[in-house]
């Protein structure tokens, strides 16, 4: 079997607020851009100690951990919606508010490493979707969140959205 091609989505594949995800995510080979990413992603966070992951940059923001646990959590959905989309089912799927999963996500009980291992066994499980998935099914269109969005699109977004937050991690907590 093929591993599918993974262009950057057109527009027209994805709600308007995901294009500053999918803006973030360089050209070029996509699964690539998912393998390194977690690679660089558990390089910036595993060695931190446990301390840090229990600060937030503010009051009122999510804790380090409570970022790892949502990243997690926003990836299981859009790898969800990847599958559903790409296996042919039309039924639509709703959309996911993050203010109540992250404080019931128990992340702060949990430690970083823990989380990071969590993270780590998700973007394995994501890659392993994506690249098995038969390539006439990447280009397909579902509707989630009241919104079209194609397969291709849902993996760009997976990788916009976990830049999107490990610049603020970058920019906010290891200062």
């Amino acid at each position: 079997m093929t591993t599918p091609r993974y262009d950057r989505p057109a527009a027209s594949e994805f709600a308007p607020y995901y294009g500053t995800y999918i803006g973030k995510v360089p050209d070029g080979d996509l699964l690539r851009t998912l393998e390194e990413q977690n690679e660089q992603t558990m390089a910036l966070l595993s060695g931190l100690p446990e301390s840090k992951g229990s600060l937030a940059y503010a009051p009122g923001k999510w804790t380090l951990k409570e970022v790892v646990s949502h990243v997690a959590d926003a990836e299981r959905v859009f790898s969800y919606r990847a599958l559903w989309i790409a296996r042919g089912d039309m039924t639509p799927l709703p959309g996911f508010d993050q203010e109540p999963w992250v404080p019931n996500s128990g992340a702060n009980a949990r430690t970083l490493a823990d989380l990071l291992g969590e993270l780590r066994a998700i973007r394995a499980a994501t890659l392993a979707l994506l690249r098995h998935l038969p390539p006439e099914a990447v280009g397909r269109v579902g509707t989630a969140s009241g919104n079209p969005v194609s397969v291709r699109a849902v993996a760009w977004i997976i990788a916009g959205h976990e830049r999107h937050h490990m610049g603020i991690v970058r920019e906010r907590y290891l200062v």
